[in-house]
């Protein structure tokens, strides 16, 4: 069944969760790519593209938050669904007022997962992310 067409990046520091999710995800059709930290997720946002990315709020290291910020200042295009463990409102406002499209808890009921990441992705322009930022590589596509 392919009803979910995206590029999506899995960030969670729980392996077993991430590695189930992207299965399902997989077999809906999106293209999954998992990092088990923030600071893996930010060096793969510095070279790869995604419609949405699928957050985890607490996390040793560079924690969701921060993630979040650097996917605002240099992919501001992709949307991000943050999830947490943690029934905690003031992460949950902080995330919405720092650009995050949705706040869901964990354990996620995947149905809700997916209507979300489907409807993050339906109000994205057709091909708005395939070409890399000129701010993150120095170049545009344009310029090639």
């Amino acid at each position: 069944m392919n009803d979910l067409e995206c590029r999506l990046l899995l960030v969670d520091d729980e392996r077993a969760f991430s590695e189930a999710l992207a299965r399902r995800l997989t077999h809906r059709g999106a293209e999954v790519m998992c990092a088990a930290s923030g600071e893996e997720a930010v060096a793969v946002l510095k070279h790869d593209i995604f419609d949405v990315v699928v957050l985890d709020v607490k996390m040793p290291g560079i924690g969701g938050m921060g993630v979040l910020k650097h996917i605002r200042k240099y992919a501001p295009e992709t949307e991000v669904i943050m999830l947490t463990g943690h029934a905690d409102m003031d992460d949950a406002i902080r995330g919405m007022e720092l650009g995050a499209y949705d706040y869901l808890l964990k354990p996620v009921n995947f149905t809700i997962l997916l209507h979300r990441l489907q409807d993050a992705t339906s109000q994205q322009p057709a091909e708005q992310n395939r070409a890399v930022p000129k701010e993150r590589t120095g170049t545009s596509i344009e310029d090639t």
